[in-house]
């Protein structure tokens, strides 16, 4: 038993110098720590970031040692900065070939490895001068060489050592050669079959004609025995390919069969060769089984495979021409081995490990028989386009636990201030962990690090019931190198001109990655799909698509002003888009990232879709002062010259800087007057100012996340796309939650009958500024002074008598409407001919403050738990119980209450062991407990 697990050691340990020796090489093969080793490192290979650099290339490295947590964790670095040039780890550019480099050290003294340390393997990575570009093994990770420890040891040396099997031509004869760490008895075997032996030889050499259909086993092998060691190369002579269209009801991806023992897998790859899959049903070997069918138009890639277990999650890549390992596109789920590790279970509970030492680089998943989702809302109707008011998150920065539960949790919180439709920055996997997410990788997947796709759709289902619609953020105008796509067509990690999808050169300035090409029936069909899946599978109501501009392949380089003309095929491309949309699921929300010439957005406003309308600049230069620069005009879809009501104005969005950080590091003074608009409570006044003159303009608006309560952080803090500082604690601020309690105010105002039939009328330039909503049973002038001194403005109200100023609850009497206002600098107002009561929102840490003194005993419990709460006015009360994925597993009756202190039973007998959310509904007020059942 001693000696197989020996032997089984040595074997994952030459897989894992495998999976990396295209990238690094070492001489001599077997090498301690106290002799010299030359490291030859091939920029070509890996994730050939350092490809055909011309700058001084340098080894980041450490030790993995006997003190190590693991096999992986590095030691004893030897640079002291990454970021800066360290002359002891430069390497020498190869004379013939400059994407080889090689550096030669004796371990033991060229780290700095205490005496009571043993080194075993060599972990590294290669970077310019200051780190900022970096090669790295294929699948993103670092790359490890072992130190031999001494014993038998022996190691093919050619053929050359691949990640993937070596695809042979059967009856071609191969010349192999092998090395051994010590003097032995060397044997070759081809299927067990002997081809040459050494006696008392430290190397070998013979010949290998494979011919055997499939899998063949080079081995070398050293000694007999108990002692016997040995080093296998996989050979494979692949068989005919099968040309056979793809199943009846099959589709691109996954189709899982009845019964759950079977699935289909098909992959679109055109002008490729031959394609496997492997995976956990197969041990990862290119078998047979796993051989994938073609397509008789040659574009896709197909396997029926049977067998399986049903409910098992299987791990699977594709191998696509005997190099190329990549995921499946249209996966629901990716496994990676660098970021996976860096979820905590509380977001994602129970996820599947990598399978590590089986293959390299991102996994896919399938899984059968999977428990469908149970939805709770099924009649939810999406708010008219003319009437959203969006806030648009993101996940990282709203909330300290990143997840979809605790955003689901907040909702009330934004229940409250009134929004009805949550846009979500994009939740489809991207690279990395910490990112904005306009890096996608895989466009089906849901980005493990918010959670799981169940908790999700919960997500959705609690926004749907409180009559929130959900928005999600698409990225299709580019894709990074870890995207199959990408990588199934690349040379030195950039598409090639034959890749199906992406463009080898960008389009458009303002690219980043790679380049979609919109025109390709390719990109075409997979974008469709993409569209169709997230408001099919998790009920979202629209995207909002990035970069929306840049679906084009009109090619106007570096020119800005090109690439926002007009563009016919631009249209003619959302058009198709969109009337595929609203086929598929009618009333779709389209929502375009577009920033082209107004003619352009007009036509695709006139189509339907929705287009971003960025304010910032003039909304900015209003909090600070500069009124001369803040015409808001353009935030009406009819000043732009539009038709329909499809502008989303905004003042923020993630891209812009915050309102209140313009304010208080660029805000104006009256030094006369005392004036100064950096004052926190001046400038959070005036970007109540702001709103005011902002929420009321017909149309749909869009509030970026924390605007709401003043969010004063520089957006370049840690990085543009770094993470911000969460701020729920501005809620226990008054003059924050002033402002807050303004927001919700002003969308309210936007619910008031009268308000879509009202006519605008308005005067948005200049320091004071005046609009007016009139309608039969809603009249509203709004009145605001802008700049830093004091200004008289002529109110134009609609008639005569007593107006009252909405948000404050005085009220004045208007004899001439005409006559001039004086408005001292950033007094504003929101009249009203009738009183409208007003909202006020009590919150707490971005939860819902203890209104009913809510509270549940025992806690944990069983059997029964004993509710108690406090009425602050006699009304109807209700209670439900839902599970963790937002089900509802429990309701008692409505009863009606007095004002006072109540208790009732909860009986819990039904429910299962686990966490529930107890909700308790009253004063068109919810507050919400969570209760273990034990």
């Amino acid at each position: 038993m001693k000696i197989f697990t020996r032997i089984t050691s040595l074997l994952l340990t030459l897989l894992a110098l495998t999976a990396q020796a295209q990238v690094v090489t070492t001489q001599p093969v077997f090498f301690t720590e106290n002799t010299p080793v030359t490291i030859t490192f091939d920029a070509s290979q890996g994730n050939v970031a350092l490809k055909d650099f011309t700058g001084p290339v340098y080894i980041w490295t450490g030790t993995v040692t006997n003190l190590s947590p693991n096999n992986t964790t590095w030691r004893n670095v030897k640079s002291p900065s990454f970021g800066q040039a360290d002359p002891a780890a430069l390497m020498t550019r190869d004379a013939a070939n400059p994407n080889l480099y090689r550096i030669t050290f004796t371990p033991r003294t060229f780290y700095p490895v205490p005496a009571n340390e043993t080194i075993l393997r060599l972990g590294m990575i290669f970077k310019n001068a200051n780190g900022s570009t970096v090669g790295r093994a294929s699948d993103g990770g670092d790359i490890f060489v072992d130190v031999y420890q001494g014993g038998v040891a022996v190691r093919i040396t050619s053929p050359a050592r691949s990640a993937n099997p070596q695809f042979v031509a059967s009856g071609v004869a191969l010349a192999v050669t092998g090395e051994s760490a010590q003097a032995a008895n060397l044997v070759l075997t081809l299927n067990g079959t002997q081809i040459a032996q050494a006696a008392n030889a430290t190397t070998i050499s013979g010949s290998a004609t494979p011919t055997q259909a499939g899998r063949n086993v080079l081995k070398l092998t050293a000694g007999t025995g108990a002692t016997a060691v040995s080093d296998s190369v996989i050979l494979v002579v692949r068989p005919t390919v099968t040309v056979a269209a793809l199943p009846a009801g099959a589709k691109e991806g996954i189709t899982y069969l009845p019964g759950g023992t079977s699935v289909i897998l098909a992959l679109t790859a055109p002008n490729k060769q031959f394609a496997y899959v492997v995976g956990e049903f197969n041990n990862f070997q290119a078998v047979a089984s796993g051989f994938m069918n073609k397509t008789p138009d040659g574009n896709m890639w197909w396997v029926r495979l049977d067998g399986l277990t049903p409910g098992q999650e299987y791990a699977y890549q594709y191998l696509v021409d005997g190099t190329i390992r990549v995921a499946d596109p249209f996966t629901e789920k990716v496994l990676d081995p660098n970021n996976d590790r860096f979820i905590p279970a509380v977001t994602y509970p129970n996820l599947k490990p990598y399978p590590a030492g089986q293959t390299t680089g991102i996994m896919s998943t399938f899984q059968t028989n999977q428990a469908a989702y149970q939805w709770q809302t099924t009649n939810f109707a999406r708010p008219a386009k003319a009437d959203l008011v969006i806030y648009e998150l993101h996940l990282r920065d709203f909330i300290a636990r990143h997840d979809f539960q605790t955003l689901r949790d907040t909702l009330s919180y934004l229940s409250r201030l009134g929004v009805n439709c949550i846009e979500l920055m994009p939740v489809n996997e991207f690279e990395g962990n910490d990112s904005w997410g306009y890096n996608p990788s895989f466009y089906f997947a849901v980005d493990k690090y918010y959670g799981t796709k169940d908790a999700f759709k919960a997500f959705v289902d609690e926004a749907h019931r409180r009559g929130m619609a959900v928005v999600i953020d698409m990225v299709l105008n580019h894709s990074f190198g870890q995207s199959p796509m990408v990588q199934l067509y690349a040379n030195g990690g950039e598409p090639t001109d034959d890749n199906p999808w992406f463009n080898r050169v960008a389009r458009h300035p303002f690219n980043v990655g790679y380049d979609m090409n919109h025109e390709s029936t390719f990109t075409r069909a997979f974008s469709k799909k993409v569209m169709d899946f997230w408001v099919n599978e998790f009920r979202v109501d629209g995207y909002r698509f990035d970069l929306s501009k840049g679906f084009t392949q009109v090619n106007s380089g570096n020119d800005d002003a090109a690439f926002a003309r007009y563009d016919q095929s631009r249209i003619n491309i959302w058009n198709d888009y969109n009337t595929h949309m609203q086929t598929t699921r009618p009333g779709t929300y389209v929502i375009l990232e577009h920033f082209a010439e107004n003619s352009e957005e007009i036509v695709l406003s006139n189509a339907g879709m929705m287009l971003w309308g960025n304010m910032h600049g003039a909304y900015a230069n209003g909090i600070k002062g500069s009124a001369g620069n803040a015409n808001f005009s353009g935030a009406y879809h009819v000043a732009r010259g539009w038709q329909q009501p499809n502008l989303i104005a905004y003042m923020e969005s993630h891209d812009e800087s915050r309102m209140m950080y313009e304010a208080l590091t660029a805000g104006l003074a009256n030094s006369t007057m005392g004036y100064n608009v950096r004052n926190l409570p001046t400038a959070l006044a005036r970007a109540g100012m702001n709103a005011a003159f902002f929420l009321p303009i017909p149309g749909p608006k869009m509030i970026w996340q924390f605007g709401e309560l003043g969010y004063e952080v520089d957006i370049n803090l840690n990085g543009r796309t770094g993470a911000k500082p969460i701020r729920w604690n501005y809620t226990q601020e008054a003059d924050r939650a002033r402002l807050r309690d303004t927001y919700a105010n002003l969308i309210a105002l936007r619910k008031l009958p009268g308000y879509n039939n009202a006519t605008f009328t308005y005067q948005l330039g200049g320091q004071s500024k005046v609009m007016q909503l009139t309608s039969p049973t809603l009249n509203v002038t709004v009145v605001g002074n802008f700049g830093i001194f004091g200004d008289e403005v002529n109110p134009r109200f609609q008639q005569t008598g007593k107006w009252y100023n909405y948000l404050t609850g005085d009220s004045i009497t208007v004899s001439d409407p005409n006559a001039l206002l004086t408005l001292n600098a950033g007094d504003y107002a929101v009249y009203t001919k009738t009183r409208i009561r007003r909202v006020t929102l009590a919150t707490r840490g971005g939860q819902q403050q203890d209104i009913f003194r809510f509270s549940a005993a025992p806690n944990p419990a069983s059997g029964t738990a004993t509710l108690r709460y406090q009425l602050p006015t006699g009304g109807s009360a209700q209670l439900l119980v839902r599970n963790v994925l937002g089900q509802t597993v429990l309701t008692l009756p409505v009863v009606r209450q007095a004002a006072g202190a109540h208790s009732r039973e909860l009986p819990l007998g039904q429910l299962a062991p686990g966490v529930y959310l107890v909700e308790l509904r009253a004063e068109n007020r919810q507050q919400v407990l969570r209760l273990v059942v034990e």
